[in-house]
């Protein structure tokens, strides 16, 4: 049977463990008809857009806060 020879350091293996908890930055792509960022396969955010069509109505004047 394959048995170790010596005892794994604690730095080996946690140089081995550290590889599978790394972030991955979400995809952000340009909205074709405003130009801003969004995430990928989402409808955007500032002008309610997605594939080319308008999704959700956005409300301009609920954005500006009010000063009284």
């Amino acid at each position: 049977m394959a048995v170790p020879k010596r005892k794994v350091s604690g730095a080996r293996r946690d140089k081995r463990r550290a590889n599978n908890f790394k972030l991955v930055a979400p995809n952000m792509v340009k909205c074709p008809n405003c130009g801003e960022y969004n995430l990928d396969h989402r409808v955007c955010k500032s002008c309610g857009h997605y594939d080319g069509k308008e999704v959700v109505a956005i409300d301009e004047g609920k954005d500006k806060k009010k000063k009284d």
